[in-house]
């Protein structure tokens, strides 16, 4: 038995810094560019003499990363020992094995079916991840060969493509003591595949049963109903990995696809925290605890698109930044303060013009459609011009109305960076988003996330996106493939290598 399941990166457009603490929201969008993980039996047979081992074998392989690495598992304390190099292992894939191994052993032995779990694991694990190419920063090889960065340079890439390591230090210089480091997009690929490997191996466990990726919205709705344990388990290996408790919007999404996310709180995940615990009483005092996060539906409204750019001006750290903006807090937390309820307030006024916009949608979608397709070919002092009746007026009021709290929300977000010291929007960024937003077309325009040099993103209406990506390319600015889609954690038909849908999505002609 093979199963693959897939899960997706992110991109929060909204409640940056605010959603690390409850109850402040944040909108994050799931997106197209997906990490896979392949589940299957290392071994084909099982030896009689394999009943009486007390741990059985798994292998973990990276082919873009050209990595593998080897195992013995625990069958009784669901606990890894590599066999390896610790240079092809990779912390999170291990919580990840380890949690999910752990959370279907204490589902076994609740239902006294212990010795059902045992005689898959003892065939061994047999694990392949694969991450989409949005993943990763191909920018360097484009310069190098002297092509335009373009969409359309992007897509000539194979799916799946060879992953390069970037090698030089901060001054640009070699380095033996300079860890190799992956140049990313910022799409959250650590939770994505965390989530991936969670889901694959619970549904293979035969624990969970996973929403098909051909379901529709309507359907997965209420198949969510049965992975809220890979949310939790994914929740909890993606923290212990990654040494801290963040926010979890990334896993969240990864899980669930787009919505309007607001935290957990950090104390479910408090016994996880002591080291040396015995894993089945970790896992036990996981699953039980009382998650309070709030993952519900959100989306972009209809014909509306998502266009994510990578400017090149170099990488930000989220979690110095972060820190940076936690030391202001605790130095003037008048001001703090202060910026917090009024960006909190932007936050929620955005929210709610999108929403309405949605309804607007829903409600009148031929009127609907004519306005967005009016203000695609306009720059938006134009927009209220084109209105002929009041219900177009108030689908432009909207549109208008999301783009000021947007300018409030960018304008604290500055205010903050300058406070604590960080280049929460640089200000090379600042001259970029404000063209851009000044384009016909475009909605929004603004850095994702805590916010950097990492990359930048657009709302654009209508058919405009193909102007705007030109217009970054013309400045140096590459715009990636990557599109929202909604859909969370997914069940796969079989490898992503082997699929059409694959090879139809590599031969993509972008204009």
């Amino acid at each position: 038995m093979e199963v693959v399941a897939s899960a997706p990166g992110k991109v929060l457009i909204s409640g940056g810094y605010l959603i690390l603490e409850r109850p402040n929201a944040g909108l994050v969008l799931s997106t197209n560019a997906r990490f896979y993980a392949i589940v299957k039996p290392l071994y084909e047979e099982i030896k009689p003499e394999s009943w009486a081992w007390s741990w059985t074998d798994v292998k973990v392989s990276s082919p873009q990363l050209s990595r593998e690495a080897t195992y013995k598992l625990s069958l009784e304390k669901s606990t890894l020992h590599c066999t390896t190099s610790r240079n092809s292992v990779n912390p999170f894939v291990e919580h990840a094995v380890q949690y999910a191994v752990a959370a279907a052993r204490r589902n076994f032995v609740e239902k006294g079916k212990k010795d059902v779990l045992e005689k898959v694991l003892v065939q061994g694990l047999d694990i392949t991840i694969l991450g989409s190419n949005d993943f990763y920063s191909f920018r360097s090889q484009i310069e190098a060969h002297g092509l335009p960065l373009t969409r359309k340079t992007l897509a000539t890439f194979p799916s799946f493509f060879s992953i390069t390591f970037n090698t030089e230090g901060w001054n640009g210089t070699v380095s033996r003591s300079c860890k190799p480091e992956v140049a990313k997009t910022g799409l959250g690929s650590s939770a994505a595949m965390t989530t991936s490997v969670v889901a694959a191996l619970l549904h293979y466990f035969g624990v969970v049963k996973l929403p098909s990726s051909s379901i529709s919205l309507t359907e997965q709705v209420s198949a969510e109903l049965n992975i809220d344990m890979v949310h939790i388990i994914a929740q909890s290996a993606h923290c212990l990995a990654q040494g801290k408790i963040g926010s979890g919007f990334d896993v969240s999404a990864a899980v669930f696809g787009s919505q309007r996310y607001v935290r957990f709180s950090p104390s479910v995940l408090s016994s996880a925290q002591i080291g040396g615990s015995y894993m089945p009483d970790v896992i036990s005092d996981i699953l039980n605890a009382k998650w309070d996060h709030e993952a519900s539906r959100f989306s972009l409204p209809p014909l509306m698109t998502l266009l994510l750019g990578e400017p090149g001006s170099g990488g930000s750290s989220t979690t110095s930044m972060v820190g940076s903006v936690k030391q202001w807090q605790k130095s003037d937390p008048k001001n703090y303060l202060e910026t917090w309820t009024r960006l909190a307030d932007a936050n929620a006024k955005l929210e709610a013009q999108l929403n309405l916009l949605n309804k607007f949608a829903r409600e009148q979608w031929a009127i609907y459609e004519q306005i967005m397709g009016m203000c695609s070919y306009s720059a938006h002092e134009k927009w209220m011009e084109q209105v002929v009746d009041q219900f177009q007026e108030e689908v432009v009021k909207s549109l208008l109305g999301a783009r000021d709290y947007f300018f409030k929300i960018r304008f604290l977000m500055q205010q903050m960076g300058k406070a604590a010291g960080v280049p929460i929007e640089p200000e090379s960024q600042t001259q970029l988003l404000d063209s851009t937003m000044n384009m016909e077309g475009v909605l929004l325009a603004g850095v994702p996330g805590a916010g950097g040099f990492d990359a930048i993103f657009a709302i654009i209406i209508g058919e405009a996106t193909d102007a705007v990506a030109k217009a970054w390319s013309s400045v140096g600015v590459l715009p990636l493939l990557v599109k929202e889609d909604s859909h969370g954690v997914s069940l796969e038909a079989g490898d992503p290598r082997n699929s059409e849908l694959t090879s139809a999505i590599s031969s993509i002609k972008i204009n």
